[in-house]
């Protein structure tokens, strides 16, 4: 089934939770559901990336790996550069090697698909797009995954960039000035959610980020926009304006590795969406 034209996919990030949203888009392209644009943030870029390049399963593989030799959580690697997460293990090795990417099917979809990105420079977000170079591809969903302070700046046209979820954790409102009115948002945190204002984090953030004080003040206040979205998120919900899926189970942790944990997060996104799906098909053909 080919979604109408005015209809748009939101996903949210969220690190490990973002196995989730991979079992949601499993069963969807399970029933061949194609919506003409698709927008993802930090995790939900990459499960952007494996949905337009319709490649069932590569997200689960890339998020839940048999061998610790492959994993990208906290390897060796990755923390004598004090990093979080091994982002060349991630956007180089996996793509090219381990998991192979599907570019050519990607670059000749028809769906239009938009990664999210934080300008370090001007604290704004950046909606980025690529259709032909494989290296910026890469850079663009490598930049949209990167956490502040345990992961690098990514230069892109010589501007860095950091975590989209920065300045727009859930970019539904980007969609909607786009001019798609029919929005199909999936999240990755559960009903009621709100974040806390930062705590003992500011001065590690003040400290990481002195030379960009607009990327620092949109990183404080990330909290505001995202709760502020999530109210209207919710009210547009219950409205019946926009379509959400969420977990309805606890969720995992963002850098959660045990293998079953997130085998049974995956499977309770594909079992949501299976158990939601005429809805959502009464939603779209309305």
């Amino acid at each position: 089934m080919t979604v109408k034209h005015q209809s748009s996919l939101v996903l949210e990030g969220g690190g490990s939770r973002g196995v989730f949203t991979a079992g949601v888009l499993d069963y969807l392209m399970e029933k061949e559901v194609k919506f003409p644009y698709v927008v993802g943030v930090s995790a939900g870029s990459c499960n952007a990336l494996d949905y337009v390049s319709w490649q069932p399963g590569r997200t689960r593989d890339c998020m839940i790996i048999e061998d610790k030799a492959n994993s990208y959580i906290a390897t060796k690697e990755a923390l004598k550069k004090h990093e979080l997460f091994d982002m060349d293990m991630l956007f180089d090795k996996y793509p090219n090697e381990l998991f192979p990417f599907d570019f050519d099917t990607f670059f000749q979809s028809d769906t239009e698909c938009e990664l999210v990105v934080t300008n370090c420079q001007t604290g704004d977000a950046e909606y980025m797009t690529e259709k032909h170079d494989r290296r910026r591809l890469m850079d663009i969903g490598r930049a949209s995954s990167s956490i502040p302070v345990v992961s690098p700046m990514v230069e892109i046209d010589g501007v860095p960039y950091l975590d989209g979820g920065i300045a727009d954790s859930i970019p539904l409102i980007h969609a909607m000035e786009k001019g798609y009115r029919k929005n199909v948002v999936i999240l990755t945190r559960n009903m009621g959610y709100r974040k806390k204002k930062p705590g003992k984090s500011t001065p590690l953030y003040v400290a990481a980020f002195r030379h960009y004080p607009e990327f620092l003040n949109t990183l404080y206040n990330r909290y505001r926009s995202y709760n502020r979205t999530l109210e209207l998120l919710e009210k547009w919900e219950r409205e019946g304006h926009i379509f959400v899926i969420r977990p309805e189970i606890p969720t995992v942790g963002r850098a959660e590795a045990n293998k079953e944990k997130l085998m049974a997060f995956y499977q309770h996104g594909y079992d949501v969406m299976k158990d939601h799906y005429e809805e959502l098909q009464a939603y779209l053909s309305r």
